[in-house]
């Protein structure tokens, strides 16, 4: 796995300095870094399982708690100055974006154990940098628009519970769409590309790999013809995540449905968890994803990152 420093040449030989994805109404007083900010598409797990300790989220906990903050730069010059979450526990018909100073916890789950209702992520939200994500969503026709009630949902503060237990990089949080179309989480990811170069780090919370609850809690995924078939998907998913080209990539993921093992990964009308990937594969740019697997609850999961 590659962390290594990011130059000038690297960045200028990426998409992110192509007049088309950079031109913008951010403030020309931003500091604009030589290294663009990481993509990270993460896998956050079964409900608030991750910051109790369960044992069968023990490699998520591990890398989650060690190998995320390393890829983010946490703790060093790079880290970054805000983080954009699209989290897969929210969709809407329009990209809409949490503007708050402050937000309260959404716990949106149940039959957990009190502790789980009883906890505490105090990290702060950012209207400056929400209106920057709003301006770039904008200027790509895609209609955003803020939402300053709304709590963080557990696709937030689980991850970051583990991620950055300080608490001290602002978080915008950021829905998915309805839709469940490729061309519009691409162009989402697109658009939030811009930010990374004033260090913005965007970071996709969902279960990619697989996210199919009935399956996993029914002993299903025993069958040895699933599990062959959902191994031809992961290596499906990754190869495509591999390919170089932004466009290219994104056509490929236009015929996801038509996969071997998708329907078993991500049921149809169940696609939310797989969309803050295509986010980040738009963000992405020119370059192939990185990744790690982690077992949780018996099966591997990937985490998918761009630096």
């Amino acid at each position: 796995m590659q962390l290594a420093n990011r130059t000038a040449t690297t960045l200028l030989s990426s998409l992110f300095f192509k007049p088309n994805l950079l031109t913008c109404s951010l403030d020309s007083t931003l500091n604009y870094h030589t290294m663009p900010a990481p993509v990270i598409a993460v896998c956050h797990g079964g409900g608030p399982m991750p910051i109790l300790g369960d044992p069968g989220h023990a490699q998520l906990i591990k890398s989650m708690s060690t190998t995320v903050p390393k890829i983010l730069g946490l703790g060093t010059a790079n880290a970054p100055r805000a983080i954009v979450l699209v989290t897969a526990h929210w969709s809407a018909t329009r990209p809409t974006i949490s503007n708050g100073s402050r937000h309260k916890l959404y716990y949106d789950y149940g039959g957990f154990p009190p502790e789980a209702y009883s906890v505490k992520y105090d990290a702060p939200g950012s209207p400056e940098v929400a209106q920057e994500v709003f301006e770039v969503l904008n200027k790509a026709g895609l209609k955003p628009r803020m939402d300053g009630e709304r709590g963080w949902d557990h696709g937030v503060f689980v991850p970051m519970t583990l991620i950055n237990p300080r608490a001290d990089i602002p978080i915008v949080q950021l829905s998915v769409l309805t839709s469940a179309s490729p061309a519009q989480h691409f162009a989402m990811g697109r658009a939030l590309a811009s930010l990374r170069v004033s260090n913005v780090a965007i970071l996709g919370s969902g279960m990619a790999t697989f996210h199919n609850l009935r399956m996993m809690f029914s002993g299903a995924l025993n069958d040895g013809a699933v599990q062959k078939r959902n191994k031809q998907w992961s290596e499906t998913l990754t190869e495509t995540l591999k390919i170089k080209n932004n466009v290219e990539r994104e056509e490929s993921f236009e015929g996801w449905r038509g996969w071997v093992g998708a329907k078993e990964a991500h049921p149809q009308g169940g696609e939310e968890h797989f969309m803050p990937l295509l986010v980040c594969a738009g963000a992405g740019g020119d370059k192939s994803a990185e990744d790690f697997q982690d077992e949780i609850m018996d099966m591997k999961q990937s985490t998918y990152y761009w630096t």
